[in-house]
């Protein structure tokens, strides 16, 4: 993705332009982590502050002794009484087991499998695992997998974004930031990128129309 090439793209839409110029490049931060990875922690941070989560994420891998993430097999060779003693609700094991059991039988597809796949056919494959909705494979998408044309129009970040920074009274709904997303095509993501700043903006800050 040239930056240079998707900022010009975005800068058509005034409000955009206006972003980019607040905020700067978009900063999204590709982890190298793998999909099966990349779920076992988003199973891990749900509901829970950035820093708990981490806590048990290391109490989890330290229950396997040598530092690493655990491999799927591992994981299922585990008792679910002893990863829930890292501090995981019973939900949460048996939702991290389910992951692991998805990537042993091939369904969470390894980094290279994931490029023959489309957005599309790795959120349908993906919710069927227990636990894993829509939004959290979208997540992945964009950070973990670099997808650049991911708008999650269910986040409630990139909902609010969108009406702060258009200066609207109410949120759009999901359908509507759907249509709305058009124009952004091919760049959705780093679109997502810059409501999220746009969320977390001072209120004093002024949205022009």
């Amino acid at each position: 993705m040239s930056q240079d090439a998707r900022d010009r793209h975005l800068a058509r839409d005034p409000v955009m332009r206006r972003l980019i110029k607040r905020h700067g490049p978009c900063g999204i931060d590709e982890r190298r982590w793998s999909p099966y990875e990349a779920l076992t922690r988003a199973i891990a941070h749900q509901q829970l502050h950035g820093k708990a989560a981490q806590t048990i994420l290391g109490r989890f891998v330290a229950l396997y002794g040598n530092g690493r993430f655990p491999t799927p097999a591992q994981v299922l060779a585990t008792h679910p009484s002893r990863i829930r003693r890292a501090g995981f609700s019973r939900a949460k094991v048996l939702a991290i087991r389910d992951i692991a059991r998805h990537a042993v039988a091939g369904d969470v597809p390894t980094r290279r499998a994931a490029t023959k796949l489309t957005d599309e056919a790795m959120i349908e494959r993906l919710v069927a695992i227990r636990g894993v909705g829509q939004w959290t494979v979208e997540m992945l998408l964009i950070f973990t997998l670099g997808r650049p044309d991911v708008l999650p129009v269910d986040d409630f970040g990139v909902r609010e974004g969108y009406r702060r920074a258009y200066g609207k009274r109410l949120q759009p709904t999901p359908k509507a930031l759907r249509a709305l997303g058009e124009q952004w095509k091919p760049y959705r993501s780093a679109a997502a990128w810059y409501l999220w700043r746009a969320a977390g903006e001072p209120k004093n800050v002024v949205k022009k129309k």
